[in-house]
């Protein structure tokens, strides 16, 4: 069986879980404190954006000006949840479900937002591949490479290979991890483990006593069997998908469209279905920007005067860069002031479409906040798509109308920032809680998720509630006040991606800080009062 196999490898187990339990392993053993992303350092001694303490001081007489329109590009959003049906974004010029283009935008019924990854029959897609999937398959199937071309595909096939290995290699574990759960849940007749009684378990056949082995290298490692159960066999449908779909050279989603994937700035592709068959993502991100704050149910968002406009172009595996142009264009185009970006990848083929779309929201005065990614990486070395910089990587030209986020978590000291996230001192802006945020999921659900994917939301409720009280201010000088007001951290802090390595939080990202709702609010009250 896997199962005795495992055992004499318990060695590479340890390290995969090093690697892979990381989150588990680093805030296992705590729980973050309630609604701890909208807390204050002083008052509540969490380095939240403090966003309570700006209701109940400096807002508490004062009432917002405007509603901010926050575009999420995204998985989908659950429109219809109890925490954001009142905050949904509704396109007040089209009759809904009449089948005509009443505003005449080229999108048919577009009551919420739109799909991008659908078709008018209703078809939706969920999975795709990586962009080094494509790009890799592209190459390997043209007749004929250019000296250029063949070095790429040299490259990537050995990238690809690796990858799709590493995960056939993970999901075998994993499996094998499950199997040992099950294995002693049966064997102590219980429907959930605790720790100290798997301890305390001696197991009576060969199978049930390599099941405690595995099981104890996990409490070894910081995680809790109990409180990782489910998160583990999500993990399994996770490393299932990348096998089956996001390394797989066979599979192309695309054809479900129905669209020309070469004709970048086609129109009207898609359909009206913001939720689509996996909005779990995106209804996270949505409810950490602007959740419901009056109406006493699940959790609180950051800004309490805002519209979420529902733009689904992420699929499970890589966006493409063709949707991701015209859902930015359709979020300008119908009124969104910020745009949240909770997605990435190391690859970006049709870039110069896609900085076409960013010059454009920029000359709108449109903010585009986006998520530094979760590989434990340096993105001034390491590529991170999409990215400010115009034309290549790091170029000199860049959006001025950007702002890339760090996550954060919600320990002190040398574990403030979170092991996963992506750093870099030219490329990420600023930091913002992005661990354990406990938002809305699908199903009128709620759930605690982390990732620079929950830290890029945080920070752009921020923008839009000092926006929302200070409409006054210009895109630049809300990005300017923004950054120039985070509290700033001089402290020794863990290299993301490593163990004892430290690295001084200052040089992290650009500010060497954490955005903060108070503080931008005081410093857009002085800017507005200037003569």
């Amino acid at each position: 069986m896997l199962l005795d196999k495992l055992t004499k490898k318990l060695s590479r187990v340890a390290l995969l879980m090093s690697v892979a339990m990381l989150p588990w392993q680093a805030y296992a053993q705590d729980a973050a404190p309630e609604n701890w992303f909208n807390l204050d350092k002083d008052k509540n001694s969490v380095l939240g954006v403090s966003s309570e303490r700006a209701y109940s001081e400096l807002l508490k007489d004062k009432k917002p000006k405007k509603k901010i329109i926050v575009a999420v590009i995204d998985s989908g959003v659950e429109a219809d949840h109890e925490d954001l049906k009142d905050v949904m974004w509704t396109n007040a010029k089209e009759i809904a479900g009449n089948g005509i283009d009443d505003d005449n935008n080229g999108y048919i019924d577009d009551i919420h937002g739109w799909s991008f990854l659908g078709n008018k029959s209703g078809e939706n897609i969920n999975h795709a591949t990586l962009e080094l999937t494509r790009v890799y398959a592209s190459l390997k199937a043209k007749p004929k490479l250019s000296k250029a071309e063949a070095e790429q595909y040299k490259k990537l096939k050995s990238e690809f290979e690796k990858k799709l290995n590493g995960a056939k290699s993970e999901l075998a574990f994993c499996v094998s991890i499950i199997e040992a759960m099950e294995t002693l849940k049966k064997a102590m007749n219980v429907e959930k483990l605790d720790d100290e009684a798997v301890k305390a378990y001696e197991g009576k056949t060969k199978e049930e006593t390599a099941a405690k082995e595995i099981a104890m290298l996990l409490i070894n490692q910081g995680a809790s069997l109990g409180e990782i159960d489910g998160e583990i066999k999500e993990w399994r449908q996770h490393l299932e998908g990348s096998v089956k779909y996001s390394y797989n050279l066979d599979f192309d989603p695309r054809k479900v469209i129905g669209d020309d994937p070469k004709k970048l700035d086609e129109k009207g592709y898609g359909n009206n279905d913001v939720e689509g068959p996996d909005a779990g993502h995106g209804t996270h991100v949505a409810g950490i920007i602007a959740a419901n704050r009056d109406n006493g149910k699940g959790m609180k968002g950051v800004a309490n005067h805002v519209e979420i406009m529902a733009i689904r172009a992420v699929p499970n595996g890589d966006e493409y860069d063709k949707d991701i142009a015209n859902a930015i264009y359709y979020a300008v185009d119908n009124g969104a002031q910020i745009v949240n970006m909770s997605f990435g990848k190391g690859l970006s083929p049709d870039k110069k479409y896609v900085d076409k779309a960013v010059k454009y929201a920029a000359k709108k005065g449109v903010l585009l906040v986006h998520a530094a990614g979760n590989s434990s990486e340096n993105i001034d070395e390491k590529n991170n798509f999409p990215t400010r910089a115009f034309g290549k990587y790091n170029g000199k030209k860049q959006a001025k109308n950007w702002l890339e986020i760090g996550a954060l978590s919600w320990k002190d000291g040398d574990q403030s920032p979170a092991p996963f996230s992506n750093y870099g001192k030219k490329n990420v802006d600023i930091f913002s809680p992005g661990v354990d945020l406990y938002s809305t999921v699908p199903d009128n659900g709620y759930k605690a998720n982390s990732g620079t994917s929950m830290a890029a939301p945080a920070a752009a409720g921020v923008a839009a509630l000092v926006w929302s009280y200070y409409p006054e201010l210009t895109m630049s000088q809300l990005r300017e006040v923004l950054l120039q007001s985070c509290v700033k951290l001089d402290i020794a802090v863990i290299t993301p991606g490593s163990k004892k390595a430290t690295v001084n939080f200052q040089d992290l990202s650009a500010t060497g800080g954490v955005i903060n709702a108070y503080k931008a609010l005081e410093a857009a009250e002085k800017i507005v009062k200037k003569p």
